[in-house]
């Protein structure tokens, strides 16, 4: 079998946890945040699993996760 390439944009964004779970980054951290809350702030900081309808996909991306 060839080895299978993994995609480099998706293994920037993506990482497996001990139990095998998928997490990514939260949205809209970048900018803007003067307005925004510190609470809201805060929760946008953590990791978030990656929802089930997309994680085949992201399981294709990065078949050595």
């Amino acid at each position: 079998m060839p080895k299978l390439k993994t995609r480099k944009a998706a293994a920037k964004r993506f990482r497996a946890t001990g139990s095998g779970k998928i997490v990514r980054r939260k949205a809209f951290k970048n900018h803007l945040l003067q307005h925004k809350s510190s609470a809201r702030k805060r929760r946008l900081s953590q990791m978030e699993v990656v929802n089930e309808r997309d994680e085949q996909n992201v399981r294709f991306m990065l078949p050595y996760l």
